[in-house]
């Protein structure tokens, strides 16, 4: 491994729990109610048919990183099969999309944790979450694993306990007196689609925005030990954990309680586990929801860290942060990123609450830009190979290339709803306008390469 190289810490078993954590956020654990009051029980069609969609954006990923595992993941894939300024747009909107993302999570420690310790101020619990979770990411690229790991475990096994215990309310009548709940409440309020195919329409946003992180999987395999067998294997789960984490988790709540009643009345975990007898279910919900708040936060370090280390092995950032540690760490560009966090967090403070939602809106438009760029990279990817190169690729696309055109269809389709919805149009504002001074900054600063040279080097790498 020479002085700029990644090192490659990160076991099966990393990846696999970092597979399944990745999408699984606070919204969950405080019940999706926004989601829910949009679309009804029916909110479980958006997250299949959602994740479908995913299932196909992981697929094409996987193809290309499977073949090619590299740092910077799908900006680099960009660079080489759409261009350098695919690559850097996509390269930089993500890093900027995890940011904000980032800052969000450290507010949502802050207040959380003022649950606990109302009397201490809120940007100290803020400054300790991006400390520590900064820190982690600087030792090696084995402690973020290893940290990421118990973190995606704990929220997990949450989920698993919820979906058990709810499983034996509705069948058994746990916690109820004996008395099985059933699952009549999916239907009996209004019917299982109260609000027609619209709600389900206008919650399919906010539905993927829940999916954000999960193409994580593909920035791991520039530091995964075997990519070739890891990769696929996290991968191929994404649909069931899908099914199992949202879907299954919104099954047993949308039947345990009416929909319509669902987040008035506090967190439904909260509810299921109190009725069995647990008397500190406040308690232990508000602690899983701040480990995945730091979750969230230690992936989006890791995620900005190798994004910008990419960018810069490509001129697209300064080159001092394509530099790595002696434990193969990525250092300064983790430090820029840190410290860019550190006016997230004051900013968080200083702003307007409706100015930082607008800001976060780039996070949304951001995740939709990045499925995108991996569905037209993987197309272009596949068309430069020959026959007998299609023939031996470890990992492929299934029914190429109709599931990427379906894939991004159903993107255009959730853009387009964004649009409709005057709450969510405020991202095709500032997404695009966001994209637009990243071009004007890349001819500016003279980064648009004098001639091929560097993509043909990468793609001879």
């Amino acid at each position: 491994m020479s002085s700029n190289d990644l090192s490659r810490d990160l076991n099966e078993r990393h990846i696999r729990l970092m597979a399944l954590g990745a999408c699984i956020g606070v919204g969950l654990f405080l019940g999706s109610a926004k989601a829910i009051q949009m679309a009804g029980p029916a909110i479980m069609l958006s997250y299949i048919i959602g994740g479908l969609a995913i299932l196909v954006i992981m697929r094409a990923l996987g193809e290309m990183a499977v073949h090619n595992p590299v740092a910077g993941s799908f900006s680099r894939y960009a660079q080489d099969y759409l261009g350098p300024l695919a690559g850097y747009l996509t390269g930089w909107n993500y890093w900027f999309l995890w940011l904000v993302t980032c800052v969000a999570e450290i507010t949502a420690v802050a207040i959380y944790m003022g649950i606990w310790f109302p009397d201490v101020p809120r940007w100290i619990w803020a400054l300790a979450a991006l400390a520590s979770m900064g820190a982690i990411n600087l030792i090696t690229v084995r402690a973020f694993g290893e940290f990421e790991f118990w973190f995606a475990l704990i929220k997990i096994v949450t989920i698993v306990a919820m979906v058990v215990v709810g499983l034996g309310m509705i069948v058994f009548g746990f916690g109820n007196d004996g008395i099985a709940t059933g699952i009549g409440n999916l239907w009996s309020n209004g019917g299982f689609m109260p609000h027609g195919i619209s709600g389900v329409l206008m919650s399919l946003q906010m539905v993927m925005f829940a999916y954000l992180g999960v193409e994580m999987i593909g920035l791991t395999a520039g530091e995964a030990k075997n990519p070739q067998k890891t990769i696929p294997g996290a991968i191929n789960s994404v649909f069931w954990r899908i099914l199992l984490f949202y879907v299954g988790a919104l099954f047993v709540i949308m039947s345990i309680y009416p929909w319509n009643e669902i987040g008035t009345q506090g967190s439904p975990f909260v509810m299921t586990f109190e009725r069995m007898g647990i008397k500190t279910a406040a308690g232990i919900i508000n602690f899983v929801v701040i480990t995945a708040a730091l979750s969230s936060c230690n992936g989006g370090i890791f995620s900005t860290g190798r994004m910008l280390y990419s960018l810069a092995q490509h001129g697209q950032a300064p080159k001092a942060f394509a530099k790595t540690s002696k434990g193969g760490v990525p250092r300064n560009a983790l430090i820029l990123s840190i410290v860019a966090l550190l006016g997230g967090v004051a900013l968080n403070y200083m702003v307007p609450e409706k100015v930082f939602t607008w800001v976060t809106s780039i996070a949304t438009f951001g995740a939709i830009w990045t499925w995108a760029m991996i569905l037209l990279a993987q197309l272009k990817f596949r068309r430069g190979l020959s026959q007998a190169e299609v023939g031996k690729l470890q990992y492929r696309m299934w029914l190429y290339p109709l599931s990427s055109y379906l894939a991004m269809a159903f993107l255009v389709l959730v853009v387009a709803l964004m649009a409709y919805f005057e709450e969510t149009r405020i991202a095709l504002y500032i997404g695009p306008a966001f994209l637009v001074l990243l071009v004007v900054l890349y001819y500016a600063l003279n980064l648009a390469p004098k001639n091929e040279q560097v993509g043909a080097l990468s793609r001879s790498a």
